[in-house]
């Protein structure tokens, strides 16, 4: 799997996807953009794999930027969830993020049910530091220093 810009075209079909059950809270449905710091995540053959965001956009409302902190945030095509792939994917998200974006730490927000996204984090060397409260839902806060395992 590789980073690239995300395509307008790429942006469209993530705005379709629809994941089940209490896994739609992911849902985007509306069209995200490289202009709006969204890229994508591609497999073999180009194929759509997922996506990713870097900074502002990863973060959820009342969790604010802290100095030497990069947050980052992801969602792979619901097809693909639960199959697998999940170190791969984020560990390629991972190491984009900090060539491209140096940082002395990395933060995810998972919600606090996801046990798939939190045990593919503690496998790449994220700890839980806490939870933050955004609108009606609990968000683990994950960390994992820039020199850690991915």
């Amino acid at each position: 799997m590789e980073i690239r810009p995300l395509t307008e075209a790429q942006g469209r079909v993530i705005a379709t996807w629809r994941y089940p059950d209490r896994y739609s809270t992911y849902d985007i449905g509306e069209i995200v953009t490289a202009q709006e710091g969204y890229w994508a995540v591609v497999g073999k053959g180009e194929d759509l794999v997922g996506y990713c965001c870097i900074g502002q956009e990863a973060r959820v409302p009342g969790v604010y930027e802290e100095q030497g902190t990069l947050d980052i945030g992801y969602g792979m095509r619901p097809d693909f969830v639960g199959k697998g792939f999940g170190r791969v994917f984020v560990t390629t998200i991972v190491d984009f993020a900090l060539d491209e974006f140096p940082s002395q730490q990395l933060r995810l927000l998972i919600l606090i049910w996801n046990q798939r996204s939190r045990k593919v984090a503690e496998a790449l060397g994220f700890q839980n530091t806490g939870i933050a409260r955004s609108g009606e839902r609990d968000f683990l806060v994950m960390i994992r220093l820039a020199s850690g395992p991915s």
